[in-house]
C-alpha cells in the first residue's frame, strides 16, 4: 500500500461529505485494491449521525461508505477534477460487534477492500475496527452512474 498521509482538509476537497458530515480524519495507506483511513469524529458531541447522544454502530457503515468514496477519488485520472460520483445500492453480510461507536476512546480504523468491479459498479468489503477490536464489518455495493442503471431497466441505452 502506498502511504500518503492525506488530512481532512484533503478528503473534504475530494468527497461530496461536507462539515461535520465529512467523518474522516485522514487516509493512512492506499492503493489501487484498498484504503485505510482513521477517524476521530465519533466522539465528537455534535457528530451529525448522534440520535439522543448516541452514535449507533449501525453508523460505521457511514464513515466505510465515505472510505470507498474517497478511495474513488484517488483513483480518479488524473485529468479529472472530481472522482465520479458513487451511490451505495446494498449493504450485505453487515456484522455488529458492539452496540455503539461514541463510547470507543480509540481511533476509528476504517478499511475498505474492492472485492470486484465493474464499469458501473464496484463491491467493497469493509471493516471499522479501534485498538485492534473488530467494531463492525460487512459488504457493500457502490454504483457509479445510477442513471445509466434507469435507462437500461426502461429498455434504453444511455
Amino acid at each position: 500500500m502506498l502511504n500518503p498521509v492525506l488530512d481532512h482538509t484533503w478528503i473534504a476537497s475530494h468527497i461530496p461529505h461536507q462539515g461535520s458530515m465529512c467523518l474522516l480524519d485522514c487516509v493512512e495507506a492506499w492503493d489501487e485494491q484498498r484504503i485505510q483511513c482513521r477517524a476521530i469524529s465519533h466522539r465528537a458531541a455534535d457528530n451529525p449521525l448522534r440520535t439522543d447522544g448516541r452514535l449507533g454502530a449501525a453508523c460505521g457503515i457511514e464513515y466505510a461508505a465515505q472510505a470507498m468514496a474517497v478511495h474513488g477519488a484517488l483513483l480518479a485520472p488524473p485529468d479529472s477534477s472530481r472522482a465520479q460520483v458513487g451511490y451505495l445500492v446494498s449493504v450485505r453480510g453487515t456484522q455488529l460487534h458492539v452496540p455503539r461507536l461514541d463510547d470507543i476512546g480509540a481511533d476509528l480504523r476504517v478499511e475498505a477492500t474492492c472485492i470486484t468491479r465493474g464499469e458501473n459498479n464496484i463491491l467493497y468489503q469493509f471493516s471499522v475496527s479501534a485498538a485492534g477490536r473488530l467494531l463492525l464489518d460487512g459488504r457493500a455495493a457502490v454504483v457509479l452512474d445510477a442513471a445509466a442503471l434507469t435507462l437500461l431497466s426502461s429498455g434504453n441505452t444511455p
